[in-house]
C-alpha cells in the first residue's frame, strides 16, 4: 500500500450497537497524529457528539507496537525545513485537539493497544477511562525534544498528584503500565490481545444505561472538580434526569424485572 493509500485510511470508523469505535490507522507511522488525522478525528467525535444512535466512543491504534506516538515528528521536522510557521497548540485552526476530546459530553474510552507517549499520552489523558496491556508505555518525552506538553501539563497533576506529575514532566521518562496503575491512570490492565474487547464490553455496559443520566454523572463529576462542595452539588448541565421519562422507565424496568428502553428524554 503507497502513503497516499495509508493516509486516505488513516482514521478507520466503526459502530457496534450504541457504540462507536474509532481506530488511529497509521501503524506505519506508530499512529502520529498527522494534521490530517486530527482533523479526521474530531470531525468524526463531532459526527458521534450529534449522533443519537451512539452513546459511547472508544478510540485505539491499529497494531501492537503504539496507541499513539503523539504529534508526527517528521511532518513537524519537513515543516520546519520548510519554512512554515509554527504554531501553539492554543493557537491553531483545530484548537488543542485534546481539550476538544476532553469536552466530549459521551463517555470516550481510550483503548490503549501499545505504548501511549507524548501527544499520545495526552490523548489517552484526555478520555475518561483507559484499558491497556502490561508491555505498554507512558510519558511525556517534550522536554527531551524542546516542546512543552500543554494538556499534559495541566491535566497530569489533576489526575496523579502535582509531584508525581512533575518528575515525568520534567525528567520526560517513561512509565510501565504496572506503575500508570499504580498512580490511578489506568481501569484496568488485561491481556495485549484483550484490551479492545475489554473496552468494547465496558462500553456497551455504559450504553446499557441511561444515555441522560451517563451524560449527567460524567459532566457534574468533572465540572465539580474546580468547584466548592455546596456550588458543585447545585449543578445541572444538561437534560436533568431527575425530571426525565426515562427516570421513570428506568425504575419501572426494574421493577418489571425487564431491560428498560431509553427515550434520552
Amino acid at each position: 500500500m503507497s502513503n497516499a493509500q495509508q493516509e486516505e485510511q488513516d482514521l478507520i470508523i466503526q459502530d457496534e450497537g450504541f457504540v462507536r469505535l474509532l481506530t488511529l490507522n497509521r501503524p506505519h507511522r506508530r499512529n502520529a497524529l498527522s494534521e490530517q488525522l486530527k482533523m479526521k478525528l474530531m470531525n468524526a467525535i463531532l459526527d458521534a457528539e450529534e449522533d443519537p444512535g451512539i452513546r459511547v466512543l472508544v478510540i485505539t491504534g491499529a497494531g501492537e507496537d503504539a496507541f499513539c506516538s503523539g504529534g508526527d515528528l517528521k511532518n513537524i521536522n519537513q515543516n520546519d525545513q520548510a519554512g512554515v510557521k509554527y504554531r501553539t497548540p492554543m493557537n491553531r485552526v483545530e484548537r488543542n485537539i485534546f481539550e476538544f476530546i476532553y469536552e466530549v459530553k459521551k463517555p470516550v474510552i481510550a483503548a490503549i493497544n501499545g505504548s501511549a507517549v507524548a501527544g499520545g499520552f495526552e490523548l489517552a489523558l484526555a478520555c475518561d477511562l483507559r484499558i491497556t496491556h502490561e508491555e505498554a508505555k507512558f510519558g511525556l518525552p517534550e522536554t527531551k525534544i524542546g516542546m512543552g506538553a500543554n494538556f499534559g501539563s495541566v491535566m497530569l497533576p489533576r489526575l496523579i498528584g502535582l509531584t508525581h506529575a512533575l518528575e515525568m514532566l520534567m525528567t520526560g521518562e517513561y512509565i510501565t503500565a504496572q506503575r500508570a496503575n499504580e498512580l490511578g491512570l489506568i481501569n484496568r490492565i488485561v491481556p495485549k490481545n484483550a484490551v479492545l474487547a475489554t473496552a468494547m464490553e465496558m462500553a456497551k455496559k455504559i450504553a446499557d444505561n441511561a444515555p441522560i443520566s451517563v451524560r449527567r454523572v460524567k459532566a457534574v463529576a468533572i465540572k465539580g472538580l474546580d468547584m466548592p462542595v455546596h456550588a458543585a452539588l447545585r449543578q445541572d448541565p444538561g437534560l436533568n434526569p431527575y425530571l426525565s421519562e426515562d427516570r421513570k422507565e428506568g425504575i419501572a424496568a426494574r421493577l418489571e424485572k425487564r431491560k428498560p428502553v431509553w427515550k434520552n428524554c
